[in-house]
């Protein structure tokens, strides 16, 4: 089943999405509330800083709506939701320091306000905390994927930062980085509903594709809006990702369809960094209509989500699922 792709207006907001699994996410809020719990004051202070520093909670609800989709949401898919949302919190808080950041969801970042010591600390106890949890629900399948998925992301990460300030990359080597940095958790809080609800492989594979889809979907539109939104609507600066150096893909399309002067420009601001370029560079990527051509790769990465799981019975996760999908595309935020 293919979807359309409008003008954001069009999507459905992501609360109506949610709605399905509503009372299940706030359950999933609750085990993360009492399972951040330390008797060490600043591991309490960062953690539950960024946990409620205004997330939209899309890999636990990915967890919970595949568990929806086969049946019944069970505790354990609620324990796997905050195992999820845990690992995903400690990668921001390691990436914030990597990165420099100062903000995330229009707030300051952990390691704006209590350094970058105190962040990467309180991140290995994100993580570690995740992992006691994940042996807690004795699902070695759940354990194999979760501990693979975070390996894969680790590896990202590194992939990433390898490729700070290359203008060369290429396409496919940018999309491995997508795909091993964001998509990988996607793909596992997706399957992870699968795997508790006794799917079978076929079904857990799907979901698995869904996932992996749908978070580079929502990569890429990071990307297009790191260079066109809202600074008040992405939580962050425009042009933050350009201006740590990171090439994206929208520059990469540009790069290849400008002209010397705006190639030129692009490969500049990628190599030294920082925002002297950025004038330039928002003018060569409208001009060239990159952020155009990255929706619609997105677009077609949400198709193909969808496509994923057309084979299941209708029912109002599903159709929360496909509306995920749309969203991501079409999304402002």
């Amino acid at each position: 089943m293919l979807i359309q792709h409008n003008n954001p207006a069009d999507s459905t907001p992501l609360e109506a999405i949610q709605s399905c699994v509503l009372a299940d996410i706030e359950v999933v809020n609750g085990v993360i509330q009492h399972s951040l719990y330390s008797e060490v004051t600043l591991v309490n202070q960062v953690a539950h800083y960024i946990i409620h520093s205004g997330g939209k909670r899309l890999r636990p609800m990915l967890v919970l709506l595949s568990a929806g989709l086969l049946g019944e949401i069970k505790v354990e898919h609620h324990q796997l939701a905050a195992v999820v949302e845990f690992i995903h919190t400690a990668t921001l808080l390691h990436d914030d320091v990597v990165d420099e950041s100062s903000k995330r969801r229009g707030k300051n970042t952990a390691n704006a306000l209590f350094g970058n010591a105190a962040s990467v600390l309180v991140g290995d106890f994100v993580y570690s905390r995740a992992f006691q949890m994940m042996v807690a629900v004795r699902n070695m399948r759940a354990m194999e994927v979760l501990s693979h998925a975070t390996n894969i992301i680790a590896e990202g990460e590194v992939l990433q930062l390898l490729n700070v300030h290359n203008a060369d990359i290429s396409d496919d080597a940018y999309l491995k980085v997508i795909h091993y940095k964001t998509a990988k958790l996607f793909e596992a809080a997706a399957q992870l509903g699968a795997i508790i609800s006794d799917a079978t492989a076929t079904d857990e594979k799907a979901l698995g594709l869904y996932g992996m889809h749908l978070g580079t979907a929502f990569q890429l539109i990071d990307d297009v809006l790191d260079l066109s939104g809202n600074s008040l609507e992405i939580g962050k600066n425009l042009g933050d990702d350009l201006s740590e150096g990171k090439p994206t893909l929208p520059l990469l399309y540009a790069m290849r369809h400008g002209t010397l002067a705006e190639t030129a420009s692009i490969k500049h601001a990628i190599e030294h960094g920082g925002l002297n370029d950025l004038a330039a560079v928002l003018n060569a990527v409208e001009r060239t209509g990159a952020l155009l051509h990255v929706r619609k790769v997105a677009a077609t990465e949400a198709d193909l989500a969808c496509a994923s799981i057309a084979h299941f019975a209708d029912s109002p996760y599903k159709q929360a699922m496909l509306a995920l999908a749309k969203f991501a595309v079409s999304r402002n935020y």
